[in-house]
Parts: C-alpha cells; sequence; structure tokens
C-alpha cells in the first residue's frame, strides 16, 4: 500500500481524518475532499513531510462540482486507486412522524446522492485501466432498526445495497468494492445528529467504550490490502459494548 492515489470523501474530520492521516504515512497520494475547508487546509499541512496532498473544498451533494472535481484533477492524481465514500452524516432521532423534512432531505442528498455521484465520475476511470477499488462507509444501521433510525438507516441500507449490485456490475473487471458497517463511534457524528448539543452527544458514549476513528481507518487499510484477487464484500464490526437489542413489544395497559 504505497505510491496509491486515493480519494476520499468527508476528509475533514472523523473517519476520513483518520484515514487520510493512515493512508499519508504509506507515502500515498491523497485528493481529500470535505466541504469545510479550513480543517482540509490543517490537514494538508500536517501531512506535508509524508505525502502530497491535493485538497478540494467540495459538497458531494452538488452534482456539477463532483464533476468537476474529478474531471479538473491535476494529471498527477487522475488515476484513482481507491475511492472512499466517507461523506455522510445523521441528523436528528425524532419519531418519522415529528422528524424534519429538511433533515430527511440532507441525509438523502449527502448520503446517497453524493456516494452515486462521486463514484459515477471516478468509476469510469478505474473500469478503463482495469483496476481500483471502492470502498463505501455504510452503517450497522443499514441492517438493524433502531427508534429515530428512519431515514438515516433507509440511506445507509442503499449505500449498502448498491455496494452490492457494483459488485455484480463490475464483475469480469478487476475493480474491487467493500462496504463497511460500523457499529457506535465516537466522532462528531452525534454532535452533527444533535446540531451541537455536546451533552447530548456525550450521553450516546456514556459508559461505554466505543469504537474510535483510528478502528474504522484500520479497517479500511486491512481491507484495500488484501491480494487483487481478494474482494471484501462487506465487513460489520461493533464495539466490544454493543450488540442487539430484543424484539420490541407494546403491550396495552389494562
Amino acid at each position: 500500500m504505497s505510491g496509491k492515489t486515493i480519494f476520499i470523501t468527508g476528509a475533514s474530520a472523523g473517519f476520513g481524518a483518520a484515514c487520510a492521516r493512515m493512508f499519508a504515512t504509506d507515502g500515498n497520494h491523497l485528493i481529500l475532499t470535505a466541504r469545510r475547508i479550513e480543517p482540509l487546509l490543517k490537514l494538508q499541512e500536517e501531512l506535508a513531510s509524508d505525502a502530497e496532498v491535493h485538497i478540494i473544498p467540495l459538497d458531494v451533494r452538488d452534482r456539477k462540482a463532483v464533476q468537476a472535481a474529478v474531471e479538473d484533477l491535476p494529471e498527477r492524481f487522475r488515476a484513482i486507486d481507491i475511492l472512499l465514500n466517507n461523506a455522510g452524516l445523521a441528523l436528528g432521532l425524532e419519531p418519522a412522524h415529528q422528524a424534519d423534512l429538511d433533515d430527511w432531505d440532507t441525509m438523502v442528498d449527502t448520503n446517497i446522492k453524493g456516494l452515486m455521484y462521486c463514484t459515477r465520475y471516478v468509476l469510469p476511470g478505474m473500469v478503463a485501466r482495469n483496476h481500483g477499488h471502492i470502498v463505501n462507509i455504510s452503517s450497522t444501521a443499514a441492517a438493524w432498526p433502531y427508534p429515530g433510525g428512519n431515514v438515516y438507516g433507509g440511506t445507509k441500507a442503499f449505500v449498502t445495497q448498491f455496494s452490492r449490485n457494483l459488485r455484480c456490475d463490475l464483475l469480469g473487471t478487476r475493480v474491487r468494492v467493500s462496504c463497511i458497517q460500523p457499529g457506535m463511534a465516537e466522532t462528531e457524528f452525534s454532535k452533527v445528529r444533535f446540531k451541537g448539543n455536546d451533552d447530548q452527544a456525550a450521553s450516546v458514549y456514556q459508559g461505554t467504550e466505543p469504537l474510535t476513528a483510528e478502528d474504522i481507518a484500520e479497517t479500511v487499510r486491512w481491507i484495500v490490502s488484501q491480494p487483487p484477487h481478494v474482494n471484501i464484500n462487506t465487513l460489520e464490526l461493533m464495539s466490544i459494548d454493543q450488540s442487539w437489542g430484543p424484539f420490541a413489544i407494546h403491550r396495552e395497559q389494562k
């Protein structure tokens, strides 16, 4: 895993930033994108001695901006070996009948459409070179529902199923597709979900040892480091402090 060109979305914090730091130690060429430019600039400066880093302020919800970001890459960054579709978010934890429709739209536009756009514009080059690896960040919420997970879980179920269908479309090529489904992980995720409410975000992890961004980065490293003939289809991981709950049963009080 050296000398690779790696395109990471949502690289300003959390899983994306951890993956950028991890891949930089291998002397790879990094394309880091996020909506916030200041964290990207700091990350570029931090990693400058280890890797060549190209940063792009990018909102993956903007289809034309994604197209331009890929088509306007400097020549030495154009042959993308790995696309890490990491950009995504959850907003709110209200039941469906009370949820904010703007939050639902933002999750669909980011988690589904943004991932689609990045994949569609990067993938033709990989197929033409008959080489590449797409790694999509899904969630345990794709398979295991919870109250308030409604649209977020639905968007991550899309990511998982889209990954599987990509594998079908790419059969006969040497382009790999992998999907990672992390459980509870302590990053900015809950702060974003609860719109900056630090106390509410901290309560999610209280009394537990959740996964870290570095745990996910090491998982990504292992997946992309497998021999070229090995494709890790889907990988689900949780903290030892998390598991599945029992069936929920509502009982009327008589």
